[in-house]
């Protein structure tokens, strides 16, 4: 459902304490919302993603707060743009998630028990990790060209429904999500959006990935 005539959205700048350094978000509550979907972002990667954001405006549009934060400083992200490791350290990501997902619970009181991930490629196993080690209050799950082979021993112990959307030309990926999908104890689904490459770049593919995205969080979060 769209709200956008009828809603205000506040947005907030925040930072969430992680041991001695802090996380840096965008929130963004729409009037009435109805939960908080947090975006786990992937291997290089921002908040300031355009591609998440712009599902992230979607979902504020159908009613669902967002919190885009990064999971690395930006410190950080200097040292794994030389090295790689940070960002398939997926239990590190993982526990950030979670201490993100208190915050929110604490913060928000109204969201306790609506909080939805979403994750891209590594991201994504950090979700699904994190909602396996944290399932309060974790209603649904939607991972966008994600790497849930990273994630493999976590599977079996996720709790909330888990939409998996992966690209058609993203053979290697489809494949070990295809894999996850049999893992997976819950209700789940494997989307395929047509034409659509890794990142999907192509023409009217997000759009895809947004109403997808939307529709589950509907089914599931609301």
């Amino acid at each position: 459902m769209d709200r956008t005539l009828e809603s205000q959205v506040e947005e907030r700048s925040i930072q969430v304490a992680s041991g001695l350094i802090n996380l840096e978000g965008d929130l963004r509550i729409p009037e009435n919302a109805r939960g908080v979907v947090l975006f786990a972002h992937g291997s290089g990667s921002s908040r300031h993603s355009s591609s998440n954001r712009s599902v992230a405006e979607e979902l504020n549009k159908a009613g669902f707060a967002t919190l885009l934060i990064d999971l690395l400083t930006q410190h950080e992200e200097e040292i794994d743009n030389q090295t790689g490791q940070l960002r398939f350290n997926i239990n590190l990501l993982a526990e950030r998630l979670i201490e993100i997902t208190e915050w929110l619970a604490q913060n928000l009181e109204i969201y306790k028990t609506k909080v939805g991930y979403f994750g891209a490629s590594t991201g994504a196993a950090a979700a699904l990790v994190a909602a396996a080690q944290r399932p309060k209050g974790i209603c649904a799950i939607v991972s966008r060209g994600g790497r849930p082979d990273l994630a493999e021993a976590s599977l079996s112990n996720v709790q909330a429904p888990t939409l998996l959307i992966v690209g058609e030309r993203d053979t290697p990926v489809i494949r070990m999500n295809q894999e996850a999908l049999e893992q997976l104890q819950v209700e789940k689904k494997l989307a395929i959006v047509s034409e659509a490459t890794h990142l999907f770049e192509e023409p009217g593919t997000l759009e895809v990935v947004a109403r997808l995205s939307s529709e589950w969080f509907e089914q599931y979060l609301d």
